[in-house]
């Protein structure tokens, strides 16, 4: 199992385009195996991991997750190409549906049928980053069209699914799938188990399964729950994180986190890799001030 890290899903992650970039050049040095970002409301994922992939040499790149319903799948598409051409083989791109919140409540979008949303946008994304011609005829999406980008090698995709529609769809289209807020229960038996399934039934390699969680080496767990629960709150609270939480036997986003000394979170990144997890984001939580960088250098002890 690698190990990568977050940065734009917690409050320890870096704020500015700069700051970011010397993150990851940081990441980079300490042996990490990835960095991954998330896209919220702040600085675009994907152009910004076009400008770290410039700045450095060896770490992978990838988004987690950028939303689909604002984007056509020919301009994702072409956005996610020309960063893999700046990365020079190390961008994936991760996608996701984000929350009829944000979608519809916020930007005045129709969130209707998001699984059949989905399914159509894969037709057309995934040949697309293969450098092959997409032509698509569906009820949403009616595509002919090729991209020409030098350097833009194909480009892994992976699909943020939690509920099984989705699990199926990234099975059967994707190369697997990202997760965020999802315990290590749910990861092994609901999301590894639909999601191989699916592959398997398409004759698909193994999917990759990649999941972000929060973590924090604390010797005062009671305040670094509190503090997660506070900062994280939303997630207990969006219905697709709050079913994987119930799942989990969750009361909120601290009972998934990995929180504690270093034998503690030495247990929970073991407990990720026997049940399947492909990779491991680690989300440093910023619980008080120099936490994070504490947390990070505790993971790159364990690389």
């Amino acid at each position: 199992m690698h190990i990568g890290v977050m940065t734009g899903a917690t409050d320890g992650s870096e704020e500015t385009l700069d700051g970011i970039v010397e993150f990851a050049k940081r990441v980079e040095a300490h042996g990490f195996h990835s960095v991954w970002m998330a896209n919220i409301f702040s600085l675009d994922a994907i152009g910004t991991l076009a400008i770290v992939g410039r700045e450095t040499s060896r770490i992978s790149l990838g988004t987690a997750v950028t939303p689909t319903f604002p984007r056509h799948p020919t301009a994702l598409a072409q956005q996610a190409l020309t960063t893999q051409a700046a990365c020079k083989g190390r961008f994936t791109l991760g996608i996701g549906l984000s929350h009829k919140l944000v979608i519809e409540d916020m930007l005045g979008l129709s969130y209707d049928r998001p699984a059949r949303h989905m399914r159509e946008y894969l037709q057309v994304l995934t040949p697309l980053l293969r450098g092959e011609q997409a032509s698509f005829q569906g009820e949403l999406y009616r595509v002919r069209a090729r991209l020409q980008i030098p350097g833009g090698t194909p480009t892994p995709l992976l699909v943020a699914a939690l509920g099984p529609q989705m699990l199926k769809l990234a099975g059967q289209l994707a190369d697997g799938t990202v997760t965020w807020m999802t315990g290590p229960k749910t990861l092994e038996a609901h999301i590894g188990p639909a999601i191989r399934e699916a592959a398997a039934k398409m004759d698909r390699p193994t999917p990759r399964i990649v999941s972000g969680l929060p973590i924090a080496l604390t010797a005062d767990v009671d305040q670094a729950r509190s503090v997660v629960d506070r900062q994280l709150a939303i997630y207990g609270q969006l219905p697709s994180y709050r079913a994987m939480l119930d799942r989990e036997g969750a009361r909120g986003p601290a009972d998934v986190a990995l929180l504690g000394d270093e034998s503690s979170l030495r247990a929970g990144i073991r407990r990720l890799r026997e049940v399947g997890v492909t990779e491991f984001i680690a989300a440093p939580a910023q619980i008080e001030p120099g936490a994070a960088e504490r947390t990070l250098e505790f993971l790159a002890t364990e690389l």
